[in-house]
């Protein structure tokens, strides 16, 4: 008998013990599918084919933290040697979710004459914000100073996420070269810099009308508006967004909750004449970009806006 409860605690839980920290696997594109399909039917789980113009170079360690590898996923066109590149970022609440779940998109993109980086990034079950927001702009680095070896142009680079991946690259690239979001510890000759964003359904500000983010966003955050109004202000690209904010893309699904902020930052960047487009997926499901009919859209809407930014 105790066997079998510890047997069904270990599956009733998603989190699990790896070497010295945590990982909740809840959020992956199976769960959202089962969780989907009796709302919209019509769905399928969206896939890629390999192809022999996209160089595939899986978990390549770009830093580590005393034991800890953080890796990234390169897929790059190799029929041109200065592509733009797309960092991208995977959602899953900043608790949830890998780097995989964007490998599909990554190839779709990559076949379009880019460079895509999926990125591991450190959770909130094991590091607190800003750490992840570090993570990803020492990837950014380290891409840069690999350049060669990726076919990558270092001057032109888009950074894209998913859902709470989505806040961070809008937050990433509205705190281009802030030295408070740098980690300064990691050493290299490049900066973290970014030309453009793609935010694909992720809020803009934490705290908002439209908003309605609370325990995952206070766990990442390290507390609640009360505890720690800091960073809910810090962390929300709004906070930040000026004159030399980077050209951005939304697009969103039908649920105003997950871009919060974003017709305010929109309003910003108008008044110094900043580039943006809004895409909404009409009668879409938050996580829409798993899954078609609406992978192709993104993809054709994010190429169409990389190459207006780049080409």
């Amino acid at each position: 008998m105790k066997k079998i409860l510890f047997i069904m605690l270990m599956i009733a839980t998603t989190i699990f013990a790896q070497d010295n920290y945590s990982i909740d696997t809840s959020y992956t594109i199976k769960s959202t599918y089962n969780k989907l399909i009796k709302k919209y039917p019509f769905i399928t789980v969206a896939q890629s084919q390999s192809n022999i113009a996209v160089t595939e170079i899986k978990e390549v360690i770009y830093q580590k933290h005393k034991d800890r590898a953080l890796h990234l996923d390169a897929f790059f066109f190799n029929k041109q040697k200065n592509n733009p590149a797309v960092i991208m970022i995977h959602g899953g609440g900043w608790r949830s979710g890998n780097k995989n779940q964007l490998q599909d998109m990554a190839r779709e993109i990559a076949l379009k004459g880019y460079s895509c980086f999926a990125i591991e990034y450190r959770l909130s079950l094991e590091a607190k914000y800003p750490e992840g927001i570090y993570d990803v702009k020492n990837a950014i680095k380290f891409i840069k100073d690999n350049a060669i070896k990726f076919n990558v142009d270092p001057n032109k680079i888009a950074v894209l996420g998913c859902s709470s991946g989505g806040q961070m690259a809008a937050l990433i690239g509205t705190t281009n070269e802030i030295l408070d979001f740098e980690d300064k510890s990691f050493k290299s000759k490049s900066s973290s810099k970014v030309q453009a964003i793609i935010d694909v359904d992720g809020v803009l500000a934490f705290k908002h009308p439209e908003s309605s983010e609370a325990d995952m966003a206070s766990f990442w955050l390290g507390g609640t508006y009360a505890e720690k109004p800091e960073n809910w202000s810090s962390a929300s690209a709004l906070s930040h967004t000026n004159k030399v904010s980077p050209p951005i893309l939304f697009i969103n699904s039908s649920f105003p909750r997950f871009h919060a902020g974003r017709d305010d930052m929109i309003a910003i960047l108008n008044q110094y004449k900043i580039y943006s487009e809004v895409k909404t997926m009409e009668n879409s499901p938050h996580s829409f970009w798993f899954f078609q009919p609406w992978f192709t859209e993104t993809i054709v809407y994010t190429t169409q806006f990389l190459d207006k930014i780049f080409k």
